[in-house]
């Protein structure tokens, strides 16, 4: 069995191993949709394939839609003709569940895959051929946050985007030059409205995404190179909107488990490959069920019934208070809290973690105890089914192959979020935050993985973190196991408000965060003993 076309002709092999099918012609889709595209998404890697995909399949099928997506490529060009091309554009779809059963579907709303490749004329020409027609509707993203970013930390452009704003539109390489020079084209062209939607999963991405586009537009236009009618046309939003949204799918790299099943049934080339640019990636996608996409429903030239696929379509505010409630409360707490223990207590499976008694009452006691009382309900989603969902269903997923030591990337930029927003709203409530246990227990735990010794004594690597040289220097001096060389090296970063977003000091638990800390350097087995002492 082959995933092309030609191949998925002989249904009964599919259906005897267990492997859903498209029930819909997919080269007449494919057709349709080339001759007039609603819909173009820009990045083509695996929660697209996935869950963006799947909303379109979904839509298809169920004969609200007869068209598919348009796949363009930014970045990494050989997923075009690794993973695209040879297979036709389609794509086998593994949802892993926690009883270790997979459902598997084969994918067909994919119609066309492009390269984002200015040089290329063909590439070029056609992306041209598709912005200009007016019936358009939306263009989307999943290309990461670092996509949208055009400067470095020192507030200069990086080399390659100040190389796109000298060459102008005709020469474009990077993601938002392209888009932008594509915009202009439609914009010469017809001046037709669109949407343009990002489903990256970083706070404000469409505020983000608008923000890139409009100054590589207003650079281009110091420059000569577009009009001034351009920069109103992409302010106006009534023309050129920028939703915001919110989208949640764990959605790991290709397993092997999943990979040898498959191929166990007879389909051919299953094999990840990696590519030039070191993408991990398969003919495959797997990814767990859960998934939520929620977005700002602002489409001016109209848009496919997403809210039938499960989208949820709403105002901006909600789409802010659905963010909110995931990651101050529901989800990513809960997540830093298991990696930085994890990390400790010598965990390589985020999954395992569940299993650990102290771990599974430690994120209860963050979510559904210390976090419900101020959390932000969205009105659309119940704050308290979706962290049960999370504790229950998602994080204990054993077949969602994550780990502690990779959640744990840049803990020092996330806590001021993912914990201080709680804290915060402690102290506006209850004018300090002395009711939190769970929580300074999490911020100890972190202070204690910062000295990159694990629970029995060993050495271990931190995770990348721009804040590590900084913060390990801060806690000079401590040794596990002597807990007298401690002296109050904690106090300059609990106290400091660009770290977690508020003096803890001032909110009251910078000294319970210091006494827990304390406890868990006094030797080996010391940190298992500080969790059973706070949550049991």
């Amino acid at each position: 069995m082959k995933l092309t076309l030609e191949g998925l002709k002989d249904k009964s092999l599919w259906e005897a191993a267990g492997i859903g099918l498209p029930k819909y012609d997919t080269r007449a889709v494919a057709e349709e949709t080339k001759q007039a595209p609603v819909w173009v998404h820009f990045g083509a890697g695996n929660i697209f394939r996935i869950f963006i995909g799947g909303l379109a399949d979904r839509l298809i099928e169920s004969g609200e839609s007869s068209k598919g997506i348009t796949c363009v490529e930014t970045f990494d060009f050989d997923v075009i003709d690794q993973i695209y091309k040879p297979y036709d554009n389609l794509v086998l779809a593994v949802t892993l569940k926690a009883d270790g059963s997979t459902d598997k579907k084969v994918i067909g709303s994919l119609t066309e895959a492009l390269k984002a490749q200015s040089g290329v004329k063909e590439e070029w020409d056609r992306l041209k051929e598709i912005f200009i027609n007016p019936v358009l509707q939306m263009i989307s993203f999943t290309i990461t946050e670092k996509g949208y970013a055009l400067k470095g930390s020192d507030g200069t452009y990086f080399p390659f985007i100040q190389a796109d704003i000298d060459n102008g539109p005709d020469k474009a390489v990077s993601a938002m030059a392209v888009v932008c020079a594509l915009l202009y084209e439609r914009y010469k062209a017809c001046k037709a409205p669109l949407a343009v939607v990002s489903m990256d999963n970083c706070s404000h991405n469409g505020e983000k995404l608008q923000s890139s586009i409009l100054t590589m537009a207003k650079e281009w236009n110091q420059k000569g190179y577009v009009e001034d009618g351009f920069i109103a046309y992409l302010s106006d939003e009534n023309q050129v909107s920028f939703p915001w949204s919110m989208i949640d799918k764990i959605t790991p790299r290709p397993a092997d488990s999943v990979c040898a099943e498959l191929e166990k049934a007879g389909v051919e080339d299953m094999a990840p490959v990696i590519t030039s640019k070191k993408t991990y990636i398969a003919p495959f996608v797997n990814a767990e069920g859960p998934q939520y996409l929620v977005i700002e429903d602002k489409f001016p030239n109209g848009r496919p019934a997403l809210e039938k696929a499960g989208v949820y379509m709403t105002d901006r505010d909600t789409v802010n208070k659905v963010e909110r409630m995931k990651v101050t409360t529901c989800l990513n707490p809960l997540h830093t809290a298991l990696a930085v223990y994890g990390c400790v207590l010598g965990y390589t499976l985020i999954a395992d973690e569940m299993k650990d008694e102290q771990l599974n009452r430690l994120v209860h006691e963050i979510g559904p105890v210390e976090g419900m009382p101020v959390v932000t309900d969205p009105g659309i989603l119940s704050p308290e089914d979706f962290v049960n969902e999370v504790i229950n269903v998602r994080i204990p997923n054993p077949f969602m192959p994550d780990t502690p030591q990779r959640i744990a990337t840049d803990t020092s930029q996330k806590v001021g979020i993912r914990y201080g927003e709680t804290i915060k709203a402690y102290v506006e409530k209850y004018g300090d935050a002395k009711k939190l246990k769970a929580i300074p227990l999490a911020l100890a735990g972190w202070c204690r993985y910062l000295l990159a010794v694990d629970d029995e004594g060993n050495a271990f690597e931190l995770s990348a973190d721009p804040m590590v040289p900084e913060l390990t220097a801060a806690l000079k001096g401590i040794q596990v196991g002597t807990p007298e060389s401690y002296t109050g090296q904690l106090k300059p970063i609990l106290s400091n408000a660009n770290i977690f977003g508020i003096d803890l000091y001032e909110a009251g638990i910078g000294e319970t965060v210091e006494a827990m800390f304390q406890e868990e350097i006094a030797g080996p087995g010391a940190v298992r003993a500080t969790l059973k002492k706070y949550v049991g």
